[in-house]
């Protein structure tokens, strides 16, 4: 295991030197570091392949653990957009001058340290690092088992292109894979500012219950589709199709379909693409005696009480019948991750209604859930997704990484 007394001190020590460096450096660092990435594909594919040789291709998580060149190709565009955006730091919120000439301005600051605690998710290592050095942070990292031999040889091309730079390699720390290092990140108070867990709904609950580091709750996703009674079938269809199916393994995906009673002679065009990728149909008794005998008997089980409480993270979904919008929008508030939330309608009144009513970080008017996604909303990469309320909500990109402190500028006032 890692010496506990030895990464704090270093990790501190270099956050607060990255607190120095220009905006102009950092976007220089980013910019080498996508080549470097590019450059260093071979290396990091062998090691990633090491990991994926322990793990099950069955296993919904074998997705995320898998680099690809294509893959390394697409997160070195994501670190060159953050480098290209403008830096976080240092911006005026607010500025006001007192009667008594005090002049006090709000402006944005790093956080500090932060900590990233995540499963078979090589990718996240590239991605927390770009934004963290972007907006000021240093990174403590703790990934999964899984993942370590690819998280290993992400870090060590990071803190090449940090020595390259004469900056603190330690702006970057990878922690040993055990849980150990969990367990001494959760306790680092007073060095760690705060702890995002990246993974599914047990990690994400373990790190809230158990860590005493403030938390960041990010990516537990049942996302929903609701299919109104006014909604177009082709965009539906093509809507909810890409949604289940582009990346059964990421937190947008669609867990639960809705549809609208009347809606139900439409169900089986609606779920025919589905078929095509084997996605099993859990569905309640009114959706399943409608698609018995017209979809594939194979792949249509009748739903239970836990089928709507899942995040499958696999080809398989939910599938909810409702008399009325209201009642769509009451099971999205009993069943919900507050994640990412659809209507497919054509009524402005229904659409309305649904924005304003259903509770999630991001609610779709005819447009797949998998836009959730920092880089899709012109955040560059992200942090994650984050379905709750302090702080941040929704892509955690640059501007969610700051904190804020006051300057207050006098001549000589005293408080009398």
């Amino acid at each position: 295991m890692t010496n506990s007394l030895n990464w704090k001190n270093t990790v501190v020590a270099a956050s607060r030197a990255l607190n120095m460096v220009d905006s102009e450096t950092i976007d220089r660092v980013l910019s080498c570091l996508a080549d470097e990435a590019v450059a260093q594909t071979d290396v990091i594919l062998a090691e990633n392949t090491k990991d994926l040789a322990q793990m099950d291709k069955s296993n919904p998580l074998y997705d995320r653990l898998l680099l690809t060149r294509e893959r390394i190709d697409g997160i070195a565009s994501d670190i060159r957009n953050v480098a290209a955006l403008p830096s976080p730091l240092n911006k005026l919120i607010t500025e006001t001058e007192r009667p008594n000439g005090m002049l006090i301005s709000k402006v944005t600051v790093p956080f500090g340290v932060v900590g990233i605690i995540y499963e078979a998710r090589p990718n996240v290592s590239f991605d927390v690092f770009s934004l963290c050095l972007k907006s000021g942070n240093a990174c403590v990292l703790k990934g999964g088992t899984d993942a370590h031999n690819s998280n290993q040889a992400i870090v060590n091309v990071i803190k090449s292109v940090l020595r390259s730079f004469h900056l603190d390699e330690n702006i970057v720390t990878l922690l040993p894979a055990g849980r150990e290092a969990t367990a001494e990140l959760m306790d680092a108070v007073g060095v760690v500012d705060v702890i995002i867990p990246r993974g599914g709904k047990g990690l994400i609950n373990y790190v809230r219950d158990n860590s005493k580091v403030p938390v960041i709750e990010t990516g537990a996703g049942i996302c929903h589709t609701y299919f109104d009674e006014t909604g177009d079938l082709q965009k539906g269809a093509e809507i909810v199709f890409n949604a289940k199916t582009r990346r059964v393994s990421v937190c947008n995906t669609l867990d639960c379909l809705i549809v609208h009673q009347s809606r139900l002679t439409d169900l089986p065009a609606l779920c025919e693409k589905l078929a095509t990728k084997n996605v099993i149909i859990y569905a309640d008794d009114a959706s399943f005696q409608v698609l018995e005998g017209k979809y594939p008997t194979v792949l249509l089980q009748k739903a239970t009480a836990d089928s709507f409480d899942t995040e499958f993270m696999d080809y398989k979904m939910a599938l909810k019948t409702v008399s009325s919008l209201g009642e769509a929008i009451e099971h999205i508030a009993l069943h919900s991750s507050k994640h990412s939330e659809c209507i497919v309608s054509e009524d402005a009144a229904s659409i309305a209604l649904f924005d304003r009513a259903v509770d999630a970080a991001c609610v779709y008017t005819n447009v797949s859930t998998a836009f959730s996604d920092g880089a899709q909303f012109g955040l560059g990469a992200e942090i994650g997704i984050s379905t709750q309320k302090l702080h941040a909500r929704g892509p955690m990109a640059l501007a969610e990484m700051c904190s804020y402190k006051w300057i207050v500028k006098g001549n000589g006032q005293v408080r009398i």
